[in-house]
């Protein structure tokens, strides 16, 4: 049934002042709505300013046709993509490196000793080695005098513009230039959709993974793109001692993000890519929660 909240509204100003409302209608979904959502509402609706205490009064529900759309009405016009692996305490992402450590520095129960009874906290710890779950490599990590997570710019990170290709780990391990040539990549994060993400975790993912060439590197490096990810092991091949994909994207700082998932959600055009990790001095990868960003038309 179609629902209206009448209620009456005080509002007062951090610089002195208030204003206040009496009667007020609006249309609601559901048969409820916060006093913090409606204080919200009206704040952002009258575009008020310099705003402190706010208060609800007298709120009542009725049942009343709608008249416009509900306040509360979900605008989505952004969906939100997790791209990232959960981090937990065990993993293996890297045979070889340590698995990370997931523990409690302060439990809740050793936590009631310093707060009054009823009050507990949790202090989490943990141990690992940079290269744990779905993470970001910057020039750093592979040469001594690159750019270190505290120097590369919120910028190089965030809201980049993206295209996927897929390449399906089916049809082939490995992916050269010319499965990369024919698509609009200047610029751009790259994300490569092989689907090797569904062995996550296994023995398998580990081995035999779809990787870039060298040439590959070479054509993504000429093309000026911003960022490469892929959803793989590594983005080279492990057979070998050298790693000229990791070589040639650092060299040139364009941004390597390893080990994506989902990326089987996203569209080839029309997303955001983001992958934000701490601001660490000396260190040149860490884990991040990649994220695709689509806008929807409303």
């Amino acid at each position: 049934m179609d629902k209206r909240v009448k209620f009456d509204f005080e509002i007062y100003f951090t610089n002195g002042g208030s204003i206040k409302g009496e009667d007020f209608r609006l249309d609601i979904l559901g048969n409820n709505i916060s006093d913090k959502e409606l204080a919200h509402y009206i704040v952002a609706d009258l575009r008020l300013l310099m705003v402190g205490e706010t208060k609800i009064l007298n709120k009542e529900i009725l049942t009343d046709p709608h008249k416009r759309k509900p306040i509360n009405a979900k605008i989505e016009n952004d969906l939100l993509i997790d791209l990232s692996h959960t981090i937990e305490h065990g993993l293996v992402t890297y045979k070889g490196l340590p698995a990370p450590i997931v523990c409690d520095y302060l439990s809740r129960e050793n936590s009631k000793q310093f707060y009054a009874e009823g009050t507990e906290f949790q202090i989490g710890k943990i141990e690992m080695v940079t290269n744990t779950g779905t993470y970001i490599d910057c020039p750093f990590h592979r040469f001594e005098n690159g750019k270190d997570l505290s120097e590369v710019g919120l910028e190089c990170f965030t809201d980049l513009d993206a295209i996927v290709i897929s390449i399906p780990f089916s049809e082939t391990l490995e992916i050269t230039e010319e499965h990369l040539k024919n698509y609009e990549i200047r610029n751009r994060a790259v994300l490569i959709h092989t689907g090797w993400d569904s062995n996550w975790n296994t023995e398998k993912y580990y081995e035999n993974h779809p990787y870039l060439t060298e040439g590959a590197a070479k054509y993504l490096k000429n093309c000026s793109v911003k960022l490469v990810g892929i959803d793989s092991h590594n983005i080279d091949s492990t057979l070998g001692k050298t790693r000229p994909v990791h070589t040639t994207l650092l060299g040139a700082e364009i941004l390597i993000v390893e080990h994506l998932c989902n990326l089987y959600l996203l569209p080839k055009d029309g997303s955001t890519f983001s992958a934000i990790p701490p601001k660490f001095k000396g260190v040149g990868t860490f884990p991040v929660r990649a994220m695709a960003k689509l806008t929807k038309n409303v």
